[in-house]
């Protein structure tokens, strides 16, 4: 069991302080600062999205299972799937036949790779993407899409930037401290180690995620 400590600082906390730095620098990639400027085309967003759509598909492929599982299911809710959402908005950008313009760069499918081993093997590390991404989504992804509606002209909240647009959460900012809630249920359900595990999972998760904007800097010559 957690130590009298760790038992006075809440995992959430203990997970947003443990990862900043790779958090940071995933955050303040050449790619993601190019495209929050404004410096990159629609074609950056749409092939970001499409990365994204593996993302997500390894992330929710699962849903069921997971949900049920004693600690992965203590996150997981419907309310946050997004591969519906985000073929919406490829279809919307891609046209129809989006599915054949789309593929994984080497970094998305280690991504990928690392989502689908821990769903299989180690439900509890899953905890730390869940985290990373949708809780990213419900942040920092509100940027992303003030920003694609303003430099590109996409309807606020329509097709496009659907992926950013949570329909079934009414109070964003109370889904949020819900879900915190939720993560410090899992710090109290794990003893000191799985702790430790999920943490380290936690940075790596930040790390792969920053792996797949730097191939996407080597595919745009402006973030070079």
């Amino acid at each position: 069991m957690p130590t009298p400590e760790q038992q006075l600082t809440p995992f959430s906390t203990v997970l947003r302080t443990a990862s900043s730095a790779e958090h940071e620098a995933a955050e303040n990639s050449s790619f993601m600062s190019h495209l929050l400027g404004g410096r990159l085309g629609v074609d950056a967003y749409a092939d970001l999205t499409g990365q994204l759509w593996y993302v997500y598909r390894a992330l929710e492929e699962r849903f069921e299972e997971l949900a049920a599982h004693p600690v992965a299911g203590l996150v997981t809710t419907g309310a946050l799937l997004r591969t519906a959402a985000i073929e919406r908005d490829l279809e919307h950008l891609n046209g129809p036949d989006w599915r054949s313009r789309v593929a994984p760069l080497p970094a998305t499918a280690a991504y990928v790779a690392r989502i689908g081993e821990l769903a299989e093997e180690w439900p509890v590390g899953y905890v730390a993407h869940h985290y990373t991404r949708y809780l990213g989504d419900l942040s920092g992804g509100q940027i992303i899409r003030g920003v694609a509606e303003k430099t590109w002209g996409f309807e606020r909240k329509g097709p496009g930037v659907r992926f950013y647009v949570f329909e079934e959460i009414d109070n964003p900012a109370a889904f949020k401290r819900e879900y915190r809630a939720r993560l410090d249920a899992v710090g109290e359900a794990l003893d000191e180690m799985e702790r430790r595990r999920v943490v380290e999972e936690c940075r790596r998760a930040f790390v792969l995620n920053g792996a797949i904007f730097r191939d996407l800097d080597a595919r745009y010559p402006l973030s070079a």
